[in-house]
């Protein structure tokens, strides 16, 4: 099944129509420090710093009190920060961006996951060198706008296909990926974690490429906040930096705090899939973050990704949506390159 232009465009008016009545609210006004309402898109392993420093206690270290609400949706944590309900986003980079065009000023400040986590799952001894071996097969993914259709879909743009009329696409829900590629409908899926390695230790599946190390660092989801909070509560937004740069630093020294997290996080979750796991968070392109600083060139893979898969409305610059100095000053206080 293949996703037309028209339904992409459909997505992203449509998320704009959601940010711009959320801002039609309250103004933001100033806060005390404590506590820190977060808001997440969805419980996802590629948020493993935020747990990390929750499960750490880096917040309260640093002076807040977290309070880390589920928001059910990539889109959703932008209307919580615009109604009150949450001083912190932790979702797509997109995301941001999208709000900001229809007049809601977001401000992103720390870099949450820095690798577009995407990989291709196959089955064992499939040969896949790149985006072109996708050509003339069927692909299981995700329903649209997941980045398990749109990240493909791009890299394909990249290599000079057309990614409309060169593969089929079989978008199916949430865990169907596996088994398509598994009883043959699907050459191949692209999927998250933990679906890839759940594929590699249950299915008998190999994990055949990493679409995001192929595009190279980028900050695929970050925090973001309001600038009105920002301009009106510095202090929180420090602290936030801080907690999130210990959790990183801790997460790249010490590989038992990995597992340790994500099984308290994801109980559902068989150890040996987060065993399998962890390699692909902290491969040559890092999922997991060394540092929380988000730098220009991340920016740009992000933004070109999200706009060549249909999902962003305009191209705002870094200088406009990215604050690193309270991530950079988290990082040279913590030691990290």
């Amino acid at each position: 099944m293949t996703q037309s232009f028209t339904d992409r465009r459909s997505f992203v008016l449509g998320m704009a129509g959601l940010a711009g009545t959320a801002a039609l609210g309250l103004p933001r006004t100033a806060r005390a420090a404590t506590p820190a309402m977060i808001s997440e898109a969805i419980h996802l392993g590629l948020y493993m710093p935020l747990y990390a420093a929750m499960n750490g206690g880096f917040f309260e270290k640093h002076g807040l009190t977290p309070d880390l609400k589920t928001a059910g949706g990539i889109a959703q944590p932008v209307p919580a920060l615009l109604s009150n309900a949450a001083d912190f986003a932790v979702t797509g980079t997109g995301m941001s961006i999208n709000a900001t065009v229809e007049g809601a000023q977001m401000v992103n400040i720390a870099k949450i996951a820095g690798m577009i986590s995407v990989w291709v799952v196959a089955k064992q001894g499939t040969s896949f060198n790149g985006p072109e071996d996708f050509a003339g097969k069927t692909i299981a993914t995700l329903k649209f706008p997941s980045n398990t259709y749109t990240t493909p879909f791009y890299a394909m743009q990249k290599a000079g296909m057309d990614p409309e009329a060169d593969v089929t696409w079989l978008q199916l829900p949430f865990g169907a990926q596996l088994q398509a590629v598994a009883d043959g409908r699907a050459d191949f899926a692209t999927v998250f974690e933990w679906d890839a390695s759940i594929g590699a230790t249950q299915f008998d599946l190999e994990v055949v490429y990493s679409l995001g190390e192929a595009l190279g660092p980028a900050v695929f989801s970050s925090t973001f906040v309001t600038k009105d909070f920002l301009d009106a509560n510095p202090d929180a937004v420090q602290a936030y930096c801080n907690a999130i740069a210990e959790a990183e630093k801790q997460l790249h020294e010490d590989e038992q705090v990995f597992v340790d997290v994500a099984t308290k996080e994801f109980p559902q979750v068989d150890p040996a899939v987060i065993a399998a796991a962890r390699a692909r968070f902290f491969g040559d392109v890092p999922l997991v973050p060394r540092n929380p600083v988000i730098t220009e060139q991340e920016w740009r893979t992000l933004v070109e990704h999200e706009a060549g898969a249909g999902t962003l409305r305009a191209d705002l610059p870094y200088e406009q949506m990215v604050d690193s100095s309270f991530a950079e000053k988290a990082s040279q206080e913590f030691g990290l390159a």
